[in-house]
This record gives structure tokens, C-alpha cells and sequence, in this order.
């Protein structure tokens, strides 16, 4: 469970990149899921998973992928998530208590994006 989360009114004019960030579930509109952000719009990713292939993140979207590789709902399942999606920023974990701790920015470098485009 991750909370508390910051919100910020209307639509995100930058996303930071490896947040975790909570959205609308692209399959589910209903369901909020929180995502770590490995790509922006641009940038290009090699997917996970038995595709291995690689994929430019298009306009107006991002990346994003759980910590728990090949078992986790995420881009490499349903493709890039669109800005419009994008609900919160996830800030720390309060549950369960064992794990409290504040979120960091942490990006593994096996999931560096291959090519980032210059802004």
C-alpha cells in the first residue's frame, strides 16, 4: 500500500522520471495503480518478458513498470500509459507497517532507456 500520495491540480505539465506514480489502470479505468516511470515521451525502452523488443514511447505518454518484473500488470503488458491516465504522485509506504519508508527516485540501471530524446 502506498500513501500518502501528492496531487496537483489538472494535467501534469512534466512527469519526473522513476516516480512512482498513481494512475487509472489503462485496461480497468476504475482501478488506480501505482507504477514506477522508466520512460518518457521520446525515449526509447527495450521491453521485458519474452518480446524483448524495443519500443519508442510516444507523444503525450509514458513508461511505466512495477519493481516486480515478470509479475506485474505494467507497460510491458498493456503498452505506453497516456499523461491523461496519471492520478498522483506516490510519496512513501505506510503499509505494512515493516516497510514504512519514504519513495525514492531509484532507477535500476538494467532499465535505463536505451535512447532519450533531447528536449
Amino acid at each position: 500500500m502506498y500513501f500518502p500520495v501528492s496531487s496537483g491540480a489538472g494535467r501534469p505539465t512534466s512527469v519526473p522520471l522513476c516516480y512512482a506514480q498513481s494512475e487509472r489502470s489503462p485496461k480497468n479505468p476504475g482501478q488506480k495503480i501505482i507504477k514506477r516511470v522508466i520512460a518518457l515521451e521520446g525515449d526509447i525502452i527495450k521491453t521485458m518478458g519474452h518480446k524483448n523488443r524495443y519500443v519508442k514511447v510516444p507523444r503525450g505518454h509514458i513508461w511505466v513498470e512495477g519493481d516486480h518484473h515478470g509479475h506485474s500488470f505494467d507497460s510491458n503488458s498493456f503498452g505506453p500509459v497516456s499523461l491523461g491516465l496519471l492520478h498522483a504522485h506516490a510519496t512513501h509506504i505506510l503499509w505494512p507497517p515493516e516497510r514504512w519508508r519514504r519513495l525514492e527516485s531509484v532507477l535500476p540501471p538494467e532499465r535505463l532507456p536505451v535512447q532519450t530524446e533531447d528536449k
